[in-house]
């Protein structure tokens, strides 16, 4: 007889006939996108960042230090693709799947920090300009433009994650800063006019941070379990509701499990137990087809049954 203790993990987390058929890892997901992407920018990153200390540009520098930024960003992603691609263990039942919006997170809270660090130093180059190598600044970040725009195209090839949008909206802020470099470094060359530097400096620091925020808020939703936004809450309660043999639903969770892979819990109460199978059939297809929910996990309850769980909480409250 074959002994199942020796494989906790794999027996628990099998998706039998009716289960759901979702999956708590990531290896459809290629890698090779990220890794694409972190070696052409760091292949230019240490370029920039000495061609920005060198020429004084505090344009160049700001797009050297988002070089660099989407180096780690993109590093960081790699490595929470990694992570994301392990299988559930008996101490992850839900896989690793969560991974990539903490990465996103991260990313997008070290691009604030950048942008706070730019908009500091441009107010002080307000107040006392500085000489500014305006031809070496163009040709270095028009290079550094053609750079950005293929690590862009290469990310752009993985629209699902919503850690390759991450790294993206650092991708795409970089890029923003070349096009800011090359203006400032041909207006320095032909006039110059040193405010121009930290001018766009800020200008492409107020244009990155919508696109930060965006992310910002849409991992922060997801690590705290939100209602996934394509799902209406309140809906789902009163389509289960409205399913012949459902008396009520309470103790109702919808939230997603890993990005794109919806999930719900909830307690039902019906009149009978045995009509239960009907019941629950009847749930999945509706859930299914109206709002995409294929992860169901719900208790069936009696009124009765209702009543004395509506009881013990009471009684816990008061105690």
């Amino acid at each position: 007889m074959h002994d199942h203790r020796n494989e906790p993990d794999q027996h628990l987390h099998a998706h039998l006939k009716g289960d759901a058929h979702h999956t708590h890892s990531f290896e459809g997901r290629s890698r090779h996108v990220l890794a694409w992407a972190l070696g052409l920018t760091l292949s230019f990153a240490g370029v920039e960042v000495a061609a920005g200390f060198w020429s004084n540009s505090l344009a160049l520098i700001s797009d050297a230090g988002h070089m660099v930024t989407d180096a780690a960003a993109l590093g960081l992603a790699l490595l929470a693709q990694l992570i994301a691609r392990r299988p559930p263990s008996p101490r992850h039942s839900f896989g690793f799947g969560r991974a990539e919006a903490l990465a996103a997170f991260v990313n997008a809270l070290a691009m604030l920090c950048v942008v706070g660090w730019i908009s500091y130093e441009a107010v002080l180059r307000f107040h006392s300009p500085q000489a500014v190598q305006g031809g070496m600044v163009f040709v270095v970040a028009f290079i550094g433009l053609a750079i950005n725009l293929v690590v862009a195209w290469v990310l752009s090839k993985d629209k699902d994650s919503v850690n390759t949008r991450a790294a993206l909206v650092h991708v795409m802020g970089d890029l923003l800063g070349s096009v800011a470099a090359i203006v400032a470094g041909a207006v320095i060359y032909l006039t110059g006019w040193m405010q121009i530097d930290p001018l766009l400096s800020v200008l492409v620091s107020l244009l990155i941070l919508k696109s930060t925020f965006g992310v910002l808020k849409d991992s922060y939703h997801f690590l705290m379990e939100g209602v996934p936004h394509q799902i209406d809450y309140l809906k789902v309660g009163a389509d289960l509701e409205q399913v012949d043999g459902v008396l009520s639903v309470h103790d109702l969770h919808v939230w997603d499990m890993s990005p794109g892979q919806p999930a719900l819990i909830g307690h039902v109460e019906i009149v009978e137990l045995e009509h239960w199978p009907r019941v629950l059939r009847s749930i999945k297809v509706m859930l299914l087809e109206q709002h995409g929910i294929d992860h169901i996990t719900l208790q069936p309850e009696t009124g009765a049954m209702a009543g004395l769980h509506a009881g013990s909480a009471g009684s816990r409250q008061v105690g």
